[in-house]
């Protein structure tokens, strides 16, 4: 279905390519320069997604008008939208469920909704229940990286089961993010629970916009295929508000052991 190395045609939608608005670039220049190494890796897409949570304020407005300055200081390669790292809390929840499409990525009904570290509530479920009675397809962001969710990886089947979006972080595959989380990683991708690989870049040093290398990396779990359909397909299905065509009921978990801290 392709060769190894640098896919055309991927699309990231997990980044903090915007300057100045959270703990992601911090200039201008750090922004286009992000840009350029997405799309010398392959990327033609990239959602920007600031974060949403009690220390960064979500100005949907204001942030798209940085997408729109942003894309005119770089071309046409990436393209650009605007999504949102949405932090789930009691206060933000309700403005979701107030005003769905603020958060959503572009103009569709898929968001990408990050759990603290520090506490993962019971209701969880529940929430992810009321985001869909409101049409919005939640997607889990990096719950490799997640300490809590670690210890009880057999939630993340039973939400993917429900029908929420899994991502994982790509880095995490190839090591990055240290091992427990690349154990965890690879323990989702090897129960089918994973849909999309995204970048989660914040700059171009570390946490930097490179999906090639994670997708060769998945392509060792579970073939080629599949490998590009968590790059390609399905985040393609995702910006373009298409149902995903890669969305595999998760393997029951008769292996489990949890990727303790």
């Amino acid at each position: 279905m392709g060769n190894r190395g640098v896919l055309l045609n991927v699309v990231d939608i997990h980044s903090h390519i915007l300057p100045e608005v959270d703990d992601g670039s911090k200039s201008w220049e750090i922004s286009v320069a992000m840009c350029r190494m997405a799309a010398n890796d392959g990327i033609t897409h990239q959602v920007a997604t600031p974060h949403a949570n009690d220390r960064y304020h979500y100005d949907r407005l204001y942030l798209q008008g940085l997408v729109e300055q942003l894309q005119s200081l770089i071309g046409s390669a990436p393209a650009l939208s605007l999504g949102c790292d949405f932090h789930l809390s009691y206060e933000n929840l309700q403005n979701v469920l107030a005003n769905p499409a603020r958060y959503a990525i572009g103009n569709t009904h898929y968001m990408l909704v990050e759990l603290s570290n520090y506490s993962v509530p019971p209701k969880t479920s529940d929430c992810f229940t009321q985001l869909g009675d409101r049409g919005i397809t939640a997607i889990l962001t990096h719950p490799e990286r997640n300490p809590i969710l670690r210890e009880n990886l057999q939630r993340v089947l039973e939400w993917a089961e429900q029908g929420c979006v899994i991502q994982l972080t790509g880095s995490a595959l190839t090591g990055f993010w240290g091992d427990r989380a690349r154990r965890a990683a690879l323990w989702l991708l090897e129960h089918d629970a994973v849909h999309v690989l995204a970048t989660d870049a914040h700059e171009t040093e570390k946490r930097i916009p490179i999906l090639s290398t994670a997708r060769e990396a998945a392509a060792k779990v579970c073939g080629e295929d599949v490998a590009e359909a968590l790059v390609m397909g399905n985040p393609r299905a995702i910006i373009n508000n298409q149902k995903l065509p890669y969305f595999p009921r998760p393997k029951i978990a008769r292996d489990y052991r949890k990727i303790s801290n």
